[in-house]
């Protein structure tokens, strides 16, 4: 059983008190899995909107899309947290590979009931493995440079790194969705996307040497401990379905908003400039070196989120809408950053793939029941209605957040003192 010390860090320490991108991307072996899941995660950006654009074309309602989209959500987000524990107990490789070929079968499935005008029940059977098996790959990436980092700086710089780029998938993804959708056939964005997720998994899946390192004793200890176990990871979580909510809301609203001015080929340009927002804000919160403390940070950052998403039914143009859109992208990047951050300091090492798909989880949860909710105000109500969604959920997470925030304090930072097997590296302790 490996012992643990706290320690100051040494004065000698290679890392320098302000860790940026170039330190980052020279880490040994970090392109040999960053450039795979880059390609591997592309997919993810473009499932949602898919189901969307290819079902509210076949179905011509925006409620019975939203409503496909969201089974694809909730199973995704109930089945991502085993994936990501069973990713810790046996590997990477060994989920990947199966959950690659059935998200593969299952999205041209789902495609072609939609095409044949299936009843909605028939795509939702679709729909379920079709989320189920969404590969983890930002977990897995972000779970890799633990391994390569340990308890280093550089870490915050990571988790800022992953966040843009998610956002840069999510600047690609809806337009090319979208672009395929309209331009090519209705049905194209989804078989992209099985196709991507098919090739980018399997290239990233190849990459078995830089995978967490799997031991009896890591087994044993994923058994007895949860990510979900600690208050903290559960504040997260609810934090983070409040951002799902942004990302469902904006996508059904975006769509329909598009489509009652007669542009709808604008919906991708318009996400693809929030998404722009988030990616932004997102380099220029890895540049720099923080002096407030990481729970307070996300509690100001959540602030100016609920604000500006609060904001988005009030848009009566596209160019409004495209400014607010930007300004709310903006928000969500150190919100993400944060909280992916603060899981380092709450949860063991041994269960990190697991928490970090708690909260990718939690994202495609809220995205789920936004995209629901939103479907049926845009059928119901006005166009636009749909950007209530996000404001609601916003508000809702905030004041849970604020709450619960001193459950957010980190545990001391550790080292592994070499006695023994455990799922650290061993390192010497001065």
């Amino acid at each position: 059983m490996a012992s643990t010390v706290t320690t100051e860090p040494s004065k000698n320490s290679a890392a320098p008190s302000r860790p940026g991108y170039g330190q980052l991307l020279r880490t040994r072996g970090a392109w040999t899995f960053l450039l795979p899941g880059f390609a591997a995660r592309q997919p993810f950006a473009m499932l949602t909107l898919s189901i969307v654009l290819l079902v509210q074309h076949t179905t011509g309602s925006y409620g019975a899309a939203g409503a496909a989209a969201a089974a694809t959500g909730v199973s995704m987000a109930l089945f991502a947290p085993y994936s990501g524990r069973l990713a810790d107990r046996y590997g990477q490789r060994a989920v990947l590979l199966p959950g690659i070929l059935v998200h593969t079968l299952s999205a041209l499935t789902l495609t072609a009931l939609a095409l044949a005008h299936a009843p909605l029940w028939a795509l939702f059977v679709a729909a379920v493995p079709t989320g189920a098996s969404v590969p983890q790959i930002g977990p897995m990436v972000r779970a890799r440079w633990g391994v390569k980092l340990q308890d280093s700086p550089l870490m915050a710089t990571a988790a800022a790194f992953e966040s843009v780029t998610d956002e840069l998938t999510f600047v690609v993804g809806p337009l090319l969705a979208t672009a395929l959708c309209t331009a090519v056939d209705p049905a194209a964005g989804l078989i992209t996307e099985a196709a991507l997720t098919l090739f980018g998994g399997l290239l990233f899946a190849a990459r078995k040497s830089t995978q967490p390192p799997v031991t009896d004793a890591g087994h044993a200890r994923v058994k007895q401990v949860s990510a979900l176990r600690v208050p903290g990871v559960r504040v997260l979580v609810v934090t983070f379905l409040g951002i799902g909510s942004v990302f469902g809301g904006m996508q059904v609203g975006l769509a329909a908003f598009t489509e009652s001015i007669g542009e709808p080929g604008l919906n991708g340009v318009l996400y693809g400039t929030f998404a722009a927002g988030n990616m932004l804000s997102g380099i220029a919160c890895g540049a720099i070196a923080w002096k407030v403390a990481p729970q307070r940070r996300l509690v100001l950052g959540y602030t100016a989120l609920a604000l500006t998403a609060s904001a988005l039914w009030t848009a009566h143009s596209a160019l409004v809408l495209a400014g607010l859109g930007l300004l709310v992208g903006m928000c969500i990047a150190p919100a993400l950053i944060t909280g992916y951050t603060l899981v380092e300091g709450l949860v063991p090492a041994g269960a990190r793939t697991e928490a970090f798909t708690w909260l990718t989880g939690a994202v495609a949860l809220g995205q789920a029941a936004a995209v629901t909710v939103a479907g049926q105000l845009e059928d119901r109500l006005w166009d636009g209605a749909g950007f209530l969604v996000p404001m609601a959920g916003t508000v809702l997470a905030l004041a849970t957040l604020v709450a619960l925030r001193s459950l957010l304090a980190t545990r001391p930072r550790t080292r592994t003192v070499a006695r023994g097997v455990g799922h650290r590296v061993p390192v010497t302790v001065d």
